[in-house]
């Protein structure tokens, strides 16, 4: 009767209704039987016995990067090992649908800290497709390991319409027949059920490649004119504007929020990265989810994205994006070849900028710039091994700024350390993923893959409930977790996954709570699957028993199905639902 049985489980349907004990039948990819009885085994090929486990949906990963990795490895490993049985990918301008490869290449590998030398032959080799309706007809034949659900990104749309040249001249505007394709393409993409469109306003995200190189991103370039005239169309169709704020200035944070208002005219679907308790401006945690609730009980339907983790990044020597921040950031980062860039760490009027830029006390920031807060986590001389760069410098009585210069003149990218961003106060970490204007989310899993892990998010939260239960100090139920990381997510973004009742897909996570612990905060190296070579930092942890897409068993007890990402598809393109035009 069934293909899957899973019993005995503490069963969570993802709607926010309290967990008890259910019987999970399976047949043909959905769930067929929910049951507080047991059901019959008969002929039953695979009976899951989650005695003393939590049945959930499978979590949904709202943003990621992965827009290249599916094309290599659709199986998407550290994803279904944590869980997730939904991505989104087409994030913060950056898609991989209408532009060639060369062009998706360079909007995507700088920004997003994944090798060129990886991504360019793999696009040149893999991608037949120029149009939305043909990168479905990709996404619906491939082998999917989780479901795909998926933005068009502005800076993808720009660069298709009006050439990279073009779309990075800060002069040029684009003609009205541009604007005109502009839209069209974005009809086309709501037509064949994508999200909606990913913009940036963020002038630190930077091109790669040698044509445009160290330009920002196409969508920076664009007037607040030209965004409204697209979200125009976005508001109509009912889809979704994905964006960030100008990191500089803040203040088109206001244009946003106004955009999503809906006085006479339908509210728009905005989301935007990132609430964070930075330590660099712990200020903004605690007025921005007021603010935001505020203008959504005027109108709008604004949602920020959080992440219920210690936003804790590691870099080899300047290979982080977060020194695209400040120019001497900026100037190193421009240069690729390793003699040139010790030359400019040598420099004397370069050591005097990068010192003023890193001892500057105010000013727009993500990172707090405090070597204090850089510890060394590996290095060619073991003795510094577990120091700061503050420590290392007053060993040596010298600026940390300098030794930092002289450390990576010395080690270059063989200098590993670490640091904690944001989100160091768990006190504050519950409040944010308790806030209505915040969606859990912002993994960015598939990008910047030797500077953070991020992909068992969902445990994280999982986690970080419980902890609070076990301490008695409960912030959240179970269920309410659950639901905010499945269906809360895939009703947000409307599409059909995040719910486990029967006649749904069946999308299953099978977590030990026992195993919700500190390995969890642990990080290693791992290969990057199809990519020889190339390594990523990954998460520890096998909270997960169980993974299940669309009905098929993906992982279990520590092992992949055989056929996961192969020529066998286990999840499917998710198209939004109810984008008809008008």
């Amino acid at each position: 009767m069934y293909d899957i049985i899973i019993k005995n489980g503490l069963f969570f349907d993802g709607t926010g209704t309290s967990g008890a004990l259910r019987h999970l039948g399976i047949r043909n990819g959905q769930v067929a039987q929910v049951s507080d009885t047991a059901l019959d085994e008969t002929d039953c090929p695979q009976v899951l016995d989650a005695f003393q486990r939590w049945v959930m949906p499978g979590f949904v990963d709202m943003h990621t990067h992965y827009d290249a990795e599916l094309v290599a490895a659709p199986a998407l490993h550290e994803s279904v090992r944590n869980g997730v049985t939904t991505v989104m990918v087409g994030s913060c301008s950056i898609s991989m649908v209408l532009s060639e490869a060369e062009d998706c290449s360079d909007l995507f590998t700088r920004v997003e800290s994944v090798p060129r030398t990886a991504v360019l032959p793999l696009l040149r080799e893999r991608k037949t497709w120029r149009t939305p309706t043909e990168y479905v007809a990709f996404l619906r034949q491939h082998p999917l390991g989780p479901n795909v659900a998926s933005f068009l990104g502005h800076s993808d749309l720009r660069v298709a319409v009006m050439g990279l040249d073009r779309a990075v001249d800060g002069n040029v505007r684009p003609t009205e027949d541009e604007m005109q394709r502009m839209e069209a393409w974005l009809h086309e993409s709501l037509d064949v059920g994508l999200l909606g469109l990913s913009t940036m306003t963020n002038p630190w995200d930077k091109l790669d490649g040698d044509r445009q190189r160290s330009k920002s991103l196409p969508s920076t370039y664009a007037t607040w004119k030209e965004y409204r005239r697209l979200t125009r169309l976005l508001r109509q169709r009912g889809a979704i504007h994905q964006s960030a704020p100008n990191l500089v200035t803040k203040v088109n944070l206001m244009l946003f929020l106004a955009d999503s208002l809906g006085w006479f005219r339908q509210r728009l679907k905005t989301t935007i990265i990132t609430l964070m308790d930075l330590k660099a401006d712990p200020l903004l945690a605690k007025v921005l989810g007021p603010i935001t609730r505020f203008v959504n009980r005027l109108g709008a339907d604004f949602r920020w994205q959080t992440l219920p983790v210690p936003f804790e990044t590691f870099a080899d020597g300047v290979e982080f994006v977060v020194f695209e921040e400040f120019p001497a950031g900026q100037a190193a980062l421009h240069l690729i070849d390793e003699l040139k860039r010790n030359a400019l760490f040598q420099d004397p009027a370069y050591r005097r900028q990068f010192r003023a830029n890193v001892e500057k006390k105010f000013g727009p920031r993500v990172w707090h710039r405090d070597l204090d807060d850089a510890w060394i986590v590996d290095c060619p001389d073991a003795t510094l091994v577990g120091q700061s760069i503050g420590q290392v410098a007053r060993s040596r009585k010298e600026n940390s700024a300098d030794v930092f210069l002289d450390l990576l003149i010395t080690h270059g990218k063989h200098l590993r350390w670490r640091t904690v961003i944001a989100n160091h106060n768990p006190a504050v970490v519950e409040k944010l993923v308790n806030e209505p204007s915040t969606l859990i989310g912002f993994a960015d899993s598939g990008a910047h893959i030797r500077n953070m892990a991020f992909y068992n998010f969902g445990l994280r939260l999982l986690k970080l409930v419980r902890d609070a239960e076990l301490r008695q100090e409960p912030f959240m139920p179970i269920e309410r977790a659950v639901w905010r990381l499945t269906r809360e997510l895939a009703d947000w973004f409307n599409v059909d996954a995040g719910r486990l009742q029967v006649g749904d897909r069946a999308d299953v996570v099978i977590v030990d709570p026992v195993k919700l612990d500190a390995s969890l905060t642990h990080y290693r190296e791992a290969q990057l699957a199809q990519f020889t070579g190339l390594m990523r930092l990954v998460n520890d942890g096998n909270a997960v028993d169980t993974t299940i897409i669309g009905g098929r068993v993906a992982w279990h007890q520590g092992a992949f199905a055989a056929d996961l990402g192969q020529a066998t598809t286990f999840g499917q393109y998710l198209p939004a639902r109810n984008r008809k035009r008008s």
